[in-house]
């Protein structure tokens, strides 16, 4: 795919959800107001309002796909689709959890990711996308995406280095006998 080409899909992508967000935050500033959060939900703690949303979210999708093309030689492939679908419905389910007491549920789904990253690399930008995408109505932009960030690097370094022990260590007993 040529540069061109790539740089029109991205901004397609961008431009998606920019409109999007600013169609969600017109929404609610014109119904019951557009929410703030406050930093894991203590009101003692600074309230972040979803208009970021409308700077944070275009400006993570371009730079995700950017991110993906570069990865891809070019491409987005399928795989790299179907890893932003699989986060979107993960985030749109914790934030399902969370909105209808399910704390317990919510609560696990966190750690979970931790366990998931021994097998998928969900330290790639496809997911975080997917997964701040799919919170951001409950919970805005700027809280997941801080999260996610979190949880790419934790990811990141149970997928690279932490679950190649095992296999080490397979490999070196298996030479051994």
């Amino acid at each position: 795919m040529s540069d061109p080409q790539r740089n029109h899909i991205q901004v397609w992508l961008s431009i998606v959800v920019a409109t999007f967000v600013l169609g969600l935050l017109c929404w609610q500033h014109f119904t019951s107001g557009v929410p703030s959060h406050h930093l894991l939900h203590r009101s003692d703690l600074p309230a972040i309002s979803n208009w970021w949303g409308a700077l944070l979210l275009p400006g993570l999708t371009w730079f995700s796909s950017a991110l993906v093309f570069k990865r891809e030689s070019g491409r987005y492939p399928l795989a790299a689709q179907v890893g932003f679908l699989a986060a979107l419905f993960y985030g749109i389910v914790l934030s399902i959890a969370f909105t209808n007491g399910l704390d317990q549920v919510a609560s696990l789904m966190g750690p979970a990711l931790l366990v998931i990253a021994l097998f998928l690399p969900i330290y790639r930008p496809e997911y975080l996308l997917g997964f701040v995408l799919g919170m951001s109505y409950t919970f805005g932009a700027v809280l997941p995406t801080g999260f996610g960030l979190i949880v790419c690097v934790l990811a990141f370094l149970i997928y690279k280095l932490i679950r190649t022990i095992p296999v080490l260590l397979v490999r070196k007993l298996s030479k051994t006998n």
